[in-house]
């Protein structure tokens, strides 16, 4: 019977000392948790100060992009510089196709949704290109110039739909 009573009253001490140990085990695992969270988003918070600024960079050279390749202001920019049609196509498509693989690397900064949108606007407007070179009202390249610029005074162009959705998407940034 002694035996019994000395087992229980260690029981006595070592429940309080277990449940005190589990209790602390639960705080110290949370208490490291909210810690490890703490740390990770001042990291994000740094890192997002550092990044920011590149990825609005990366924003204003894809718009300026857009701005570039827009049906309405290439073909003011660009003129004809013989009247053979398919050599002002060519000048028209070359034109678009560089300033667009001059801007290929900012696609990293943007989303996937975006550069897609970009890409979808430059192949439209070269498509457009394409399609006024064939039109029986283009005769030459000045015809074909001023049938492109008459059709899309009133249109919204692919460039204008791209730039939209930039705007959109910065202003998600804030």
């Amino acid at each position: 019977m002694e035996e019994m009573t000395q087992i229980l009253s260690y029981a006595a001490f070592l429940l309080p000392a277990i449940v005190v140990g589990i209790i602390a085990y639960y705080f110290f695992k949370g208490h490291i948790a909210n810690e490890e969270g703490r740390r990770r988003y001042l990291i994000q918070k740094e890192a997002q100060n550092k990044v920011l600024p590149t990825r609005l960079q990366a924003y204003e050279r894809l718009s300026l992009l857009l701005e570039r390749i827009d049906p309405n202001k290439l073909l003011i920019r660009v003129k004809p510089f013989s009247d053979e049609i398919e050599k002002y196509e060519t000048l028209l498509i070359n034109n678009i196709e560089q300033e667009f693989e001059h801007n290929v690397t900012q696609q990293i900064y943007v989303t996937p949704e975006c550069w897609d949108l970009i890409s979808a606007a430059k192949n439209a407007t070269i498509h457009i290109i394409r399609q006024g070179a064939m039109h029986e009202q283009a005769s030459n390249a000045d015809g074909l110039r001023e049938y492109l610029l008459r059709n899309f005074m009133e249109e919204i162009t692919p460039s204008q739909k791209a730039l939209a959705y930039i705007k959109k998407e910065v202003s998600e940034l804030f």
